[in-house]
């Protein structure tokens, strides 16, 4: 199984509206991503609560069964333009893989 977790810090303010807009609009269209391809698992994603000390403002968890199954929600048409709207929004991202 792979494992794929990616972290977001949002600009304050972009695309015509603010950060809080933007985590809310990203997370639904993340949310609309689960599911897209044979070998995907579980996808959650979550907004940063208020008040805690963190870096990041969104997070998203994922499985997939294998590498082939990754690289097919990557380019997937349903994606592209969440990557697309992401890159608009985001002042930071990190991103990691890995196998269990």
């Amino acid at each position: 199984m792979l494992k794929h977790i990616v972290m977001w810090k949002f600009a304050d303010q972009a695309e015509g509206q603010d950060k809080a807009a933007n985590l809310t609009q990203a997370k639904a269209l993340l949310d609309g991503c689960a599911n897209l391809v044979p070998g995907m698992g579980q996808l959650e994603v979550a907004i940063a609560a208020p008040g805690l000390e963190c870096t990041y403002d969104l997070v998203l968890y994922s499985e997939f069964a294998d590498r082939a199954a990754l690289d097919a929600y990557q380019v997937h048409p349903t994606h592209a333009p969440v990557k697309t709207f992401l890159r608009s929004v985001v002042a930071a991202r990190q991103c990691m893989d890995y196998e269990t």
